[in-house]
């Protein structure tokens, strides 16, 4: 092990950090379809709420391998024979949009429930006042439904981070990716896959700490309230 990290170690940090790097792009992009389609998953709209339904169901539904092979390989391809366009997607742009969608529409049931989760009385008091809808939701209801979502955001950051491994199928080079490159070199299989799994686990755990001491914090204010 010691030997693989001698001589690789540079390069899996390196991967290591495209990997955050993937991750933070994903739950970035994640938020924005995740706060528009719970939006519309709350709002008083038979047809909002149904589109959002679709989406979160059809996104979920889906493998998230099938999600990526469709974005880099499946796109491009609909649009040279369909539309006669030739386009190129980069494995970041892909990896990128294939975690936006996968996390997104779990962001969005994150979104949901922590709008749900404050008391309605709060977006009538908004609107007794003379508030309208939209504005009563981002400054009543939205501020006190975001401290529930933080603790699963971070959580949901954590899945996303570890989704990233099943990006390598499109040739992201990420950890796993680089780790199999390192294999094929080496034949260190053992080795390489302890090293790998030692940098995922402090990753994880930081994160994990965080989110069990932003959960405290979260709640201790909620208490002196």
């Amino acid at each position: 092990m010691s030997q693989i990290i001698e001589q690789y170690g540079h390069l899996l940090l390196n991967a290591m950090g495209h990997t955050l790097l993937l991750a933070l792009l994903g739950l970035l992009f994640a938020c924005v379809f995740g706060l528009l389609f719970g939006m519309m998953s709350v709002v008083h709209n038979k047809a909002c709420n149904i589109i959002a339904m679709i989406f979160v169901d059809v996104i979920r539904g889906v493998p998230m391998i099938v999600l990526a092979y469709f974005i880099y390989f499946g796109i491009p391809y609909g649009c040279r024979t369909i539309l006669g366009t030739k386009i190129t997607i980069s494995a970041l742009q892909a990896g990128t949009w294939c975690l936006s969608l996968n996390c997104g529409a779990y962001m969005a049931e994150i979104i949901r429930a922590g709008i749900q989760s404050v008391d309605p009385g709060q977006m009538e008091a908004a609107r007794s006042l003379g508030l309208p809808y939209w504005k009563s939701m981002r400054r009543v209801v939205l501020p006190q439904a975001i401290r529930t979502m933080i603790p699963s955001i971070i959580n949901q950051f954590i899945i996303t981070l570890k989704d990233t491994s099943i990006l390598s199928v499109i040739g992201f080079p990420e950890l796993v990716n680089t780790a199999k490159n390192v294999i094929a070199i080496t034949g260190k299989s053992l080795q390489t896959w302890a090293v790998v799994a030692v940098m995922y686990l402090i990753i994880i755990l930081l994160l994990s700490k965080l989110a069990k001491r932003v959960e405290r914090r979260l709640s201790r204010g909620h208490k002196l309230q």
